[in-house]
């Protein structure tokens, strides 16, 4: 979508949209807009979109008004992309092919203006690519914005966050893509192609190099694939001299459950396994994009998950790179696995300040949370916190459950340091407590459990069904918050 900035009302403009705050319409409306709206039940909220038409000027436009709820509610950036996003939900394959967005009465700041258009690019995306029999009225036409009456600094304010939306896109199409194109090697390749020429490091690790370092716990997932394991890494120094913070990605590219293998119906769904490693992927693509004023290292475990004659099986013992030994009772609980190495690693080799796991980790969650939150883990109450307050502004929400050395003995293995699942009982705390036995004591560590986050089965917040892109507003809100100076 190209977004662009004018100073009047292009001549060939049909369709015209205002941003409405709730209980405020726009004095300057035709009075049968105002009472067609007060009709229509229309009060502004977050998302809601009343449409009517007028004659400005001569001519009969079609005008949309977006709602974007209470001015003062705290969630206001999530909301102001939820008015932007509603336009683009209507008009998408309507036919039409540019909006207008006016400004003008709106009382947006140009920060607040950069929203409505985040929303408004975000949930016009959709990937199409595989889909070559779609009808005219089927596809997408919606192809440009046009920005009149912009509070000044509106364009700088834009440029900012169109990397956000590049790096939630590149999220979005990496989730989406099916296992046979996404795999671990295409997944290191495509990240290389995004990030050259950006002054991001890439460091890649395959199997032999992993084999040296003892990685047997995420090595052991992918035994039975004819795919090799790889281990990523995406570095930028943007800030001084300190420490980085990490973000680290389970990426299991397709999940079978191996030996333990999962039920036939649903399983295709396995794709976006590797959803937190696509949200580690997309923000590091969003930060180094705008120059990140920090430093910062995106580290993502790459395997896929397959049954074969040489997969390990359950009952089979382990040893990770940090020399503990894991009894793996279920092939399925494979995402702990491969994180176990890849936070050890990650701490080992560029002593990080803070690190953040990002994993659609365990069905529990979903249990717990449904699909409105992510679970937290954390052993430090500063980081959840940050963690917390960036979700609420960006809309990307998440909740703390608890851990605790309570929890310690239902991992407790009779011939192993630790087996890989705990019984029914707290299944998303188990995990959690097992990736914290590969946390140094003093490093503050959340774990982000974002298994009913990744994908939507219905239209939601900014995106269309599929992929959401979640995590990536997370991760860059929390950047800007906390390391940024």
């Amino acid at each position: 979508m190209h977004i662009q900035f004018s100073q009047s009302r292009p001549e060939t403009a049909r369709l015209l949209a205002q941003v409405v705050d709730k209980g405020k319409l726009p004095s300057s409306l035709e009075k049968a807009v105002s009472e067609g709206a007060n009709a229509a039940r229309f009060k502004g909220g977050a998302g809601q979109l009343f449409e009517s038409f007028v004659e400005r000027d001569g001519k009969v436009l079609r005008l949309a008004l977006a709602g974007a709820g209470d001015r003062n509610d705290e969630a206001r950036s999530a909301n102001l992309e939820k008015a932007g996003a509603a336009i683009a939900g209507k008009y998408q394959s309507s036919g039409e092919t540019e909006v207008v967005l006016d400004l003008a009465d709106s009382g947006l700041s140009a920060d607040e203006a950069a929203s409505v258009l985040l929303g408004l690019r975000l949930r016009n995306w959709r990937y199409d690519v595989y889909r070559t029999r779609m009808k005219d009225e089927q596809k997408i036409s919606l192809e440009t914005v046009t920005v009149i009456n912009a509070p000044e600094g509106s364009e700088a304010a834009w440029a900012e966050a169109a990397h956000l939306a590049s790096g939630i896109e590149f999220t979005r199409e990496l989730v989406t893509e099916p296992a046979n194109i996404i795999y671990p090697e295409s997944f290191v390749a495509r990240c290389r192609e995004r990030f050259e020429g950006t002054g991001a490091e890439i460091v890649v690790l395959g199997e032999a190099e992993m084999e040296k370092l003892g990685m047997g716990s995420l090595l052991g997932v992918g035994l039975g694939s004819e795919r090799e394991s790889q281990l990523l890494a995406i570095r930028w120094n943007g800030g001084g001299s300190e420490a980085p913070a990490a973000f680290v990605g389970k990426g299991v590219t397709f999940d079978t459950g191996g030996i333990s293998i999962k039920p036939g119906p649903g399983m295709e769904d396995m794709k976006w396994d590797m959803g937190g490693g696509g949200a580690v992927a997309g923000a590091m693509l969003a930060l180094v994009l705008r120059k990140a004023k920090a430093n910062l290292v995106g580290v993502i475990g790459l395997v896929e998950n397959m049954p074969d004659g040489k997969a390990q099986r359950p009952g089979d013992v382990v040893t990770s790179m940090s020399g503990q030994t894991i009894e793996v009772l279920n092939t399925d609980a494979e995402g702990r696995l491969v994180l176990a190495d890849a936070l050890h690693w990650t701490q080992e080799e560029f002593q990080p300040s803070r690190i953040v796991d990002f994993a659609t980790l365990t069905g529990a969650i979903i249990i717990s949370l449904g699909n409105e939150y992510a679970g937290v883990f954390s052993n430090n109450d500063e980081l959840a916190g940050q963690l917390y307050d960036a979700g609420i502004a960006t809309g990307d929400k998440n909740w703390r459950l608890p851990i605790s050395a309570a929890y310690d003995k239902l991992i407790d293995s009779p011939i192993a340091d630790m087996k890989n699942i705990g019984g029914k009982a707290a299944g998303s705390i188990t995990a959690a407590q097992f990736l914290q036995r590969f946390i140094a004591n003093d490093t503050p560590w959340a774990h982000v459990d974002v298994a009913g986050m990744v994908w939507s089965d219905k239209p939601g917040q900014t995106w269309g069904k599929g992929a959401t892109g979640y995590g990536v507003r997370l991760i860059d809100r929390f950047v800007a918050d906390n390391l940024e100076g």
